[in-house]
């Protein structure tokens, strides 16, 4: 039986050899061209620590749950799971009921069969978090919450391997396609959690047949997704091609309820179109902030992360510059829901540490650097003052939160003083045991990095504090930081969730080796972050996210800093977009619609 190619050149033969007409062209592929600031890592979703790898892996696999598009607030939303999940009335069980008929990408894993996919395939998934070979970054988020889930990755630890098959309590599987969860306690976040892409179903199949010595699959990933890989050249370009396979999905999505034109406009544009209309992403990897901007001005990129660095070139006053408005260039730009803090790592043997003078020495450099003058002059104004950990947007935060640690270098250098880092004759300050105070900040590698490095060598000039500046490239600085290795740096935290907890767990004891990446260990701290997980969002728990946001200020272990603003701009062929403040991108909901001048100055539209 012949397919559907070789019956389609069959036909563009007969048309242009037999019925005297030129051979029909194949409709272009519609393509959306898009830039990372930064290199992916693994795309197993199992290691996914970063926005630039999610990006990728958020397109190809798929978790039970997701966001609604248009929604703001963000909504919980239905993605293979066939409706939100039931909760119990004494919030200790979950019913989750899978859609049937979604497959994975046809891949030789599988035997040359359809693959489709079941709740089996999320439960060897999460399981795949806690597999000691593996050691995924992300256990962190089932830890606690599943009954008999942790005893099991204690067994794994103690033996050195995950037993797969071996029966969790928690995990009630009722058939292919409905599961129950059994939680430990009434849990408001799971949800969320279920909708965050390392909790992605990943077949065994494919596992077993490309998975590494720790059973980690970083370079042929297969989900069921509405994007598969098509090429990569690592660190430099990744092409995405529409899943031929991907089920029947409609557009369909009501305008916020902010009744904005804006929302109006996308859905007159995109209601009733088939889920995804763009058949290829090409993602070009660009780490100079110059590079991007010219890609895009050139007309070589259609979507764009404005950082803050390029900010004056496209926006005044927080809008669009009218020459850009006038050749159709679209901007949506929000408050990110992202944590940029500071932190000192507290198992080093120079800055870490709850001595009286360890604390010192970290509360003066905290009261030494300006954060306003980052933002100015780093940021181009492209930030807004957080004094907590949580951020505006996020349940949890409080906006009438004030923070101890103001900019007072006088103060600071006071405080240093009377703590015994003494100044010596060449102006340079020493260690209380009169050894040579010497500190290291690392950044990454590129201009931005470059410049974020010298602001902080002015901030410890201001102390009479040297400075050895470590540059190194993103995945080498998630590396040092998850073994504990870097003494300090400015981190930032996009939303894996819309909740406080998100962010507060970033300090959790437990957590380090994986997001806690100042290694901070503080037992109260710890007792009040569990206490707070238990609560549902609401004034009790707020009240304990302020204790905790105290507890980091007075041992001075981290401070946040700035929350950014996300300006992304899309060219005028672009249709369809809103910028999502959870989702790391938004690829499947829109569509382009290119328009070109043919050779007689008309303008022609590829649909």
């Amino acid at each position: 039986m012949l397919g559907t190619r070789p019956l389609a050149r069959i036909a563009a033969i007969v048309l242009a050899c037999c019925g005297g007409g030129a051979a029909v062209a194949a409709a272009p592929v519609k393509t959306l061209r898009y830039i990372l600031p930064a290199a992916e890592a693994s795309l197993d979703p199992a290691q996914g620590r970063d926005l630039y790898t999610g990006h990728i892996t958020e397109a190809i696999f798929e978790t039970l749950y997701t966001y609604d598009y248009l929604a703001r607030p963000v909504r919980l939303a239905a993605q293979t799971a066939a409706a939100l999940p039931q909760v119990s009335a004494d919030g200790l069980s979950v019913l989750i009921r899978l859609k049937t008929g979604i497959y994975f990408t046809p891949d030789p894993a599988f035997g040359g069969q359809r693959r489709e996919l079941t709740v089996a395939d999320y439960l060897y998934s999460w399981k795949r978090l806690f597999d000691p070979q593996l050691a995924s970054p992300n256990s962190w988020l089932l830890e606690g919450r599943i009954v008999g889930l942790d005893a099991l990755a204690a067994e794994a630890k103690q033996r050195g391997r995950m037993d797969y098959d071996a029966a969790v309590a928690g995990f009630e599987q009722l058939d292919r396609y409905t599961l129950r969860l059994h939680l430990t306690r009434p849990d408001p976040s799971l949800g969320m959690i279920l909708a965050y892409e390392p909790l992605a179903a990943v077949a065994r199949e494919v596992v077993q047949r490309y998975g590494d010595s720790k059973g980690e699959v970083a370079s042929h990933p297969v989900g069921t997704g509405a994007y598969q890989l098509g090429k990569w050249v690592r660190g430099s370009r990744i092409v995405l091609d529409a899943n031929p396979g991907f089920r029947d999905e409609r557009w369909d999505f009501a305008a916020s309820a902010d009744g904005s034109a804006a929302d109006a406009r996308i859905v007159r544009q995109m209601q009733g179109k088939k889920i995804p209309q763009i058949g290829r992403i090409d993602i070009s990897v660009q780490l100079e902030d110059q590079s991007r901007w010219l890609s895009f001005t050139s007309g070589a990129a259609d979507l764009f992360w404005l950082d803050g660095p390029l900010a004056p070139r496209a926006i005044v006053d927080g809008k669009l510059r009218p020459e850009l408005a006038a050749q159709g260039i679209q901007l949506q730009r929000i408050v990110d829901p992202v944590l940029t803090y500071y932190y000192w790592n507290m198992q080093d043997p120079v800055v870490g540490g709850l001595s009286k003078e360890k604390i010192a020495l970290r509360r003066a450099i905290a009261m030494a650097h300006d954060v306003d003058e980052e933002i100015r002059l780093l940021l181009n104004g492209e930030a807004e003052r957080l004094a907590m950990p949580v951020p505006p947007g996020v349940a949890g935060h409080d906006p009438a939160y004030r923070s101890l640690l103001q900019y007072d270098p006088v103060l600071a250098n006071q405080l240093l003083d009377r703590y015994g880092y003494r100044k010596g004759a060449d102006g340079w300050r020493t260690l209380p045991d009169g050894k040579p105070l010497v500190l290291r900040y690392t950044s990454r590698s590129e201009a931005a990095g470059l410049q974020m490095a010298e602001l902080w060598r002015k901030t410890y000039t201001r102390l009479g504090i040297r400075m050895d500046s470590q540059r190194m490239i993103f995945s080498d600085i998630q590396q040092a930081e998850q073994l504990c290795q870097l003494q300090s740096r400015t981190y930032q935290w996009m939303a894996d969730y819309p909740d406080g907890d998100n962010f507060m767990q970033l300090f959790y004891g437990k957590n380090i080796h994986q997001n806690n990446s100042g290694c901070y260990q503080d037992e109260q701290y710890d007792r009040w972050f569990e206490a707070s997980r238990a609560l549902p969002p609401g004034p009790q728990r707020d009240a304990l996210y302020r204790q905790m946001a105290r507890q980091l200020e007075v041992q001075a272990a981290a401070m946040p800093a700035y929350t950014r603003y996300r300006s992304m701009l899309a060219q005028p062929a672009v249709l369809g977009y809103k910028r999502h403040p959870i989702l790391h991108q938004e690829w499947k909901y829109l569509d382009i619609e290119r328009k070109d001048r043919n050779e007689d100055g008309a303008m022609k539209v590829a649909k």
